[in-house]
């Protein structure tokens, strides 16, 4: 239990490092947003350093796991699955990242995701200024594991939906940005 606390604490001041570091492509230009991606091969190169910061900021692989997120009438769940059944290694450090990203976003800390898009995902501006009607409940999964967010605020709502909506695009999941 000490080494998997040594490890998150570990994994956690990598992410806060990068997160703070200035990037090339900001130089002079701190006010503007994050560019889309403009062609196939700019596209993939997007996707593959999402996937190499998403592997460095979740502590886990992308290739070996599945993300899903869904959008409720209440809120909305993200959920993460080791491909492999018998992958606990990769179960374990889904449980571990869902559980502490629980923690965090309830203390309106998004650094991990910010992080792993290099941008400012869509509703946590809201998501954080609101972050007292908004609750988060991590939950194991018999391959991995999920955080169960809801609200009563309908502002906070939206903004959640934003955000999942967002992580469905960029991690191409492939999941229905409808409400369920």
């Amino acid at each position: 239990m000490k080494k998997i606390f040594l490890l998150n604490l570990l994994l956690t001041l990598v992410v806060l490092t990068a997160a703070a570091s200035p990037r090339p492509q900001d130089a002079g230009n701190s006010a503007a947003p994050a560019s889309q991606p403009q062609s196939a091969q700019e596209s993939h190169q997007h996707s593959m350093d999402m996937q190499g910061r998403g592997d460095t900021g979740m502590g886990f692989s992308q290739t070996k796991t599945t993300h899903h997120f869904i959008l409720a009438k209440d809120g909305g769940v993200i959920s993460v699955e080791a491909n492999d059944a018998k992958d606990t290694a990769s179960r374990d450090q889904i449980r571990m990242h869902l559980a502490h990203i629980a923690k965090m976003f309830a203390d309106g800390n998004f650094d991990i995701p910010m992080f792993v898009h290099d941008q400012v995902p869509p509703g946590v501006p809201v998501m954080q200024s609101r972050k007292s009607a908004i609750h988060y409940r991590f939950e194991e999964t018999k391959q991995g594991g999920r955080v169960v967010i809801t609200s009563s605020d309908p502002d906070a709502i939206s903004a959640l939906h934003d955000f999942l909506s967002f992580q469905i695009r960029e991690h191409k999941t492939g999941d229905s940005v409808a409400v369920q």
